[in-house]
């Protein structure tokens, strides 16, 4: 059964980072001591840097050697039923407003759903529960979300974004193509023109999204951050290698705030909305069902199904709870697919994401 003393240990780990969230809101909202600008510095800075060297720390100090392969094929079998589940509910229903289609709300889905706040939240709560252990476990799924899920999901968002593009350009050359055919000989060569129009469309079209994709990644810092971290963490767990000391503390001196300063840059955010509920009501029910039940229940039907058992088992589980990552709501924004339900569910998240976890945790103890 969970005890006062854990409670107190989840509190103690969570309660600084909402401290970080508020004084940011506050700070933005009524005190007014940003401007706009300088609140897209600080997010600047959080995004190229303190979150690019706390994933290296986090990647860095993980044994290569000892990740557990059933907690990753659970990942995995946990991101395929998301995706099956999602492609099956968007095919009888089509929601309103739609921005992208059904991929582009599949996209939304998996990042909502699918995608949680390993590096921020999951590491400081449940290492107030589990200890060392849960730290080992997590640091496994973020390697996992740095160097497989982000990038697999990037490039989703690539594909999204090029289809309506790619589908003008078709039509164009469709257009094209029949009036140079209308002075030739419009019956017979025609067709054959549109098709190797459109042909030729289509290639450009997925050339030009995959050498989007490939540079969007070779510019973003938390790539080098990922593939730095591996490559060190199996030199030093191979070899028993060891940073300098003067490289090890500048790492530290700025991965250690990166926790504080990503909620602080949160409450930015949240601050720059006219409305917390930037998406409305209906759609952020809709949101929190997705990641705190839909998520949850298909990880709990992957670790059945892999056999997970004791804490491996439990934690799997309660990471699976935790609210979405604050780099998918980037993503969204970026690519302007939603950004305001990922806002919304990264901020409403953020508030109800303590007694979640210990809501599950209770259940898991009976």
């Amino acid at each position: 059964m969970i005890s006062w003393l854990d409670v107190y240990h989840v509190v103690s780990a969570t309660v600084p980072l909402y401290v970080s969230m508020i004084l940011g809101y506050l700070s933005a909202k009524h005190l007014q001591l940003f401007t706009p600008e300088q609140c897209a510095g600080i997010n600047k800075f959080v995004a190229k840097f303190s979150i690019p060297l706390l994933s290296f720390q986090i990647i860095s100090q993980n044994n290569p050697f000892k990740m557990n392969p059933k907690l990753i094929l659970s990942d995995i079998l946990q991101k395929l039923l998301a995706l099956v589940v999602l492609a099956v509910v968007l095919r009888f229903w089509h929601p309103t407003g739609g921005r992208g289609g059904r991929l582009g709300w599949v996209i939304i889905g998996l990042s909502i759903s699918v995608f949680p706040n390993t590096l921020i939240l999951g590491i400081p709560i449940l290492a107030a529960i589990y200890g060392d252990e849960a730290s080992s476990i997590l640091r496994q799924i973020v390697v996992l979300q740095s160097l497989i899920w982000y990038t697999i999901l990037l490039f989703l968002f690539e594909i999204n974004a090029a289809r309506a593009k790619t589908s003008s350009g078709s039509s164009t050359e469709h257009n094209t193509g029949g009036n140079e055919n209308e002075e030739v000989n419009r019956e017979e060569e025609e067709p054959r023109e549109d098709e190797v129009a459109i042909v030729r469309t289509r290639s450009t079209g997925t050339m030009k999204v995959l050498l989007k994709a490939c540079r969007k990644l070779i510019i973003n810092p938390n790539t080098y951050a990922t593939l730095i971290g591996i490559i060190w963490a199996t030199l030093h767990f191979r070899l028993g290698w060891e940073l300098p000391e003067m490289i090890d503390k500048s790492i530290h001196m700025i991965s250690d705030g990166g926790l504080g300063m990503a909620m602080f840059s949160l409450g930015l955010f949240m601050a720059s909305q006219r409305s917390i509920i930037a998406c409305g009501t209906k759609m952020a029910v809709i949101a929190m069902v997705l990641k705190f039940v839909l998520g949850p229940a298909l990880m709990i039907a992957s670790v059945f199904i892999m056999r997970l058992r004791h804490n491996l088992f439990k934690i799997a589980i309660l990471q699976a709870a935790l609210p979405q990552g604050v780099v998918l709501f980037v993503f969204a924004k970026e690519y302007n697919l939603h950004p305001e339900i990922v806002s919304t569910g990264v901020i409403f998240g953020m508030l109800i994401a303590l007694p979640t976890i210990l809501a599950y945790y209770f259940v898991l103890d009976i």
